[in-house]
């Protein structure tokens, strides 16, 4: 996990309006009745009603996206690494039970790969193919990526290191494209995760106009289109595979920004929009901000309703599908209502727009750091399902209400 800091535009604001609370009666945590939330019109497209039929997801977070510190010697245990548990098929058949409909397996490559040409290992891949085969067989949606590659070696946005980028990006997906060439519409390719300058300034957030960044994100631009280009050259299932790009960073001010443009593509309409918002920042992902969030106030949910508004206008009124890969807002002070809160708010409103969003689920409950974890992966259970019941009380656009006429 890392800050992400969303650069909103100044767009038109719209906030639903609400229905009375459902307080909670001695000290039960209670779902929030969001009333006069309603669908957003949808244009006629086969992308938009594909992406509807994702509805919720949840990331495979802090596990084959994992990076070797330095102290791992068998790359087959980096997996467990950071959250000490292997990924076992009763964990996705538990994600399928509880309602959700996509997974999304964000994949660290770079501490898998020999040579000049970035050769996979067939260890590593194969153990990731096993769980995307799990999810394909719960006929769940499988989102796939690169992830934490973004370094100098491998693949980072910048002018002076665009070609070793490109050329990692291009022998990744060749070698992914013919390892999944006949997986069907369920495998969604994702070229990166959070593309950006890391270690910089502007890593995060930039000031328009700031050439360093404004070259990184044209680099994001070339990078998204050799993954297109090299992932329909693949063939099979590959030349009409819905693929996923973000702009710089994932975050929506940035895609929904001029510089930003979508690959050129021989499929029709097959891209999606690949963004992160852990919104508001202050509540959802600052470890010393606050811990409060109401659904029924605007000073909580005003950030959430501009950016999906922005992302709203700019693509999904033009037929343009959008994902949410990742979002959730982490445990502070015990604060599980305001969580509870968070999550229903934020799925219905992006449910009303047709955008299907993702949890970050790093299997974390307690400690100093990021604890965005749901499911304890031991057991296969849900530590906190009373997020998972208000995510699914309002996950999908046919579940959001027609507005009365």
């Amino acid at each position: 996990m890392k800050r992400l800091f969303i650069l909103f535009l100044a767009l038109t604001l719209i906030i639903p309006a609400f229905g009375a609370a459902q307080a909670a009666e001695g000290g039960q945590v209670m779902i929030p009745e969001l009333k006069n939330i309603y669908r957003f019109d949808m244009p006629e497209s086969e992308a938009l009603a594909f992406t509807r039929q994702m509805k919720i997801g949840w990331n495979l977070g802090n596990t084959f996206d994992a990076i070797n510190d330095g102290n791992v010697r068998d790359e087959m245990t980096i997996e467990t690494a950071w959250v000490g548990v292997k990924t076992s098929e009763e964990m996705i058949v538990a994600l399928k039970d509880a309602g959700f409909n996509t997974i999304r397996i964000p994949v660290s490559w770079h501490n898998h790969v020999s040579g000049k040409d970035f050769t996979i290992s067939e260890k590593w891949l194969s153990r990731v193919q096993e769980v995307v085969d799990w999810a394909i067989g719960q006929d769940m949606f499988v989102i796939l990526n690169t992830h934490h590659d973004v370094y100098p070696e491998y693949c980072y946005p910048s002018r002076e290191h665009y070609a070793t980028a490109e050329k990692y990006i291009t022998s990744i997906w060749t070698q992914l494209s013919a390892r999944f060439v006949d997986y069907g519409d369920h495998l969604i390719f994702e070229s990166m995760n959070e593309p950006r300058l890391k270690d910089t300034a502007v890593e995060w957030w930039f000031e328009e106009g700031n050439q360093q960044a404004l070259e990184s994100a044209e680099c994001v631009n070339l990078l998204n289109q050799a993954f297109v280009n090299t992932v329909r050259a693949g063939g099979g299932q590959n030349e009409s595979r819905y693929l996923m790009v973000p702009g710089y960073c994932a975050a929506p001010g940035f895609a929904c920004a001029d510089y930003f443009r979508l690959p050129e593509d021989t499929a029709e309409n097959k891209l999606i929009v690949s963004v992160h918002a852990y919104t508001p920042y202050s509540f959802a992902l600052d470890l010393k901000g606050t811990d409060k969030f109401t659904a029924f106030g605007a000073a909580s949910t005003q950030e959430i309703a501009v950016f999906m508004n922005s992302l709203y206008k700019k693509f999904i009124q033009n037929g343009v599908p959008v994902v949410i890969g990742e979002f959730g807002a982490l445990e502070k002070n015990g604060n599980l209502q305001a969580r509870v809160d968070f999550a229903a708010y934020y799925v219905a409103a992006a449910s009303a727009r047709g955008i299907p969003c993702c949890w970050w689920d790093n299997h974390l409950f307690k400690g100093n750091g990021e604890r965005f974890g749901l499911m304890d992966r031991k057991t296969a259970t849900w530590a906190v399902p009373e997020i998972v019941d208000a995510m699914m009380t309002y996950a999908g656009y046919e579940t959001m209400p027609v507005k009365p006429e």
